[in-house]
């Protein structure tokens, strides 16, 4: 069954939808067409890229390293086409899991990926050459990526978004305005890409500040996440008009709903957060002796 109804005649169902309705949204995949071809434009120049280098890079960028990054790819197109987000509109335990695979799967694993010198290979070397050349010896230009990639910077600026798009006032806009709903989506997406960079400083970077400090840098992410989570787990009301509204997809009330999110956001995000924390403090325990030459990311 094709749903082709909008929210507003949903609404006019009440607080029950027919069954079948119901089962048509978790079946209901979509084509976003600029998010599909940047996927797929982006994929092609990685795979292309990732096999010229590999000729003469092998050691730093292994298989694994390229499925990660098509993973990650491949975890977006189901976080912007797959039923997640047909149910955002109902659910905001949906809404938030496709705000934790904007954020904490797909941003992680393209970065483990190390994308900088597949996609640069795969890019046409006319175009590095000439339209892409004085961006890469632009004094100006560096000197503002230099503060935009500060890992102050960019931890401000993903806990910003992450907290300001989570604002009643903020969040409601992206019910009215589809625009302002991909807005809220890129703005997940860049700063995380960012954040996560911090953290794995994929090759050829290199770490602005000392390994030992992403420690803290993900404990205090996961204690922003914690507040949240917590807010949306334990206000005991409904947050977000537009869930209160919305007709129910499942037996789940508003108010359930909501802890429901919550929850998910406490956990999966603690889990994705304390995960490299561990392994980085393991790996700054091991003596330098016993540690493998291997690239670690």
């Amino acid at each position: 069954m094709r749903i082709e109804l909008t929210v507003q005649q949903l609404l006019l169902y009440g607080s029950q939808l027919p069954e079948e309705l119901s089962g048509g949204i978790l079946r209901a995949w979509s084509f976003p067409v600029v998010p599909a071809l940047g996927i797929a434009l982006t994929a092609v120049v990685y795979a292309r890229g990732f096999v010229l280098a590999r000729r003469t890079r092998s050691n730093e960028l292994p298989p694994w390293r390229g499925a990660c990054f098509l993973a990650g790819l491949f975890s977006l197109w189901i976080a912007l086409a797959s039923p997640i987000d047909a149910l955002d509109d109902f659910l905001l335990s949906s809404h938030m899991i496709q705000h934790f695979i904007l954020m904490s799967v797909a941003p992680p694993l393209m970065m483990l990926g190390d994308p900088v010198v597949p996609l640069l290979r795969g890019l046409p070397r006319w175009l590095i050459c000439k339209p892409l050349h004085p961006l890469f010896t632009s004094r100006a230009l560096q000197k503002i990526i230099h503060v935009l990639t500060h890992p102050a910077t960019i931890w401000i600026a993903a806990n910003a978004a992450y907290l300001g798009w989570h604002v009643p006032a903020a969040f409601e806009l992206t019910f009215r305005s589809e625009s302002i709903h991909q807005l809220e989506h890129l703005c997940f997406f860049l700063t995380s890409i960012g954040f996560w960079w911090v953290v794995f400083a994929p090759w050829p970077s290199r770490s602005r500040w000392p390994r030992w400090t992403v420690i803290p840098y993900l404990l205090s992410a996961d204690l922003v996440n914690t507040i949240l989570s917590a807010l949306l787990a334990f206000s005991g009301r409904v947050l977000y008009p537009s869930y209160a509204a919305a007709p129910r997809v499942t037996h789940l009330t508003a108010l359930q709903d909501q802890v429901a999110a919550g929850s998910e956001m406490w956990v999966l995000n603690s889990i994705v957060f304390l995960i490299p924390a561990v392994i980085l403090t393991m790996q700054l325990l091991t003596p330098r002796a016993f540690r493998s030459t291997e690239r670690t990311a």
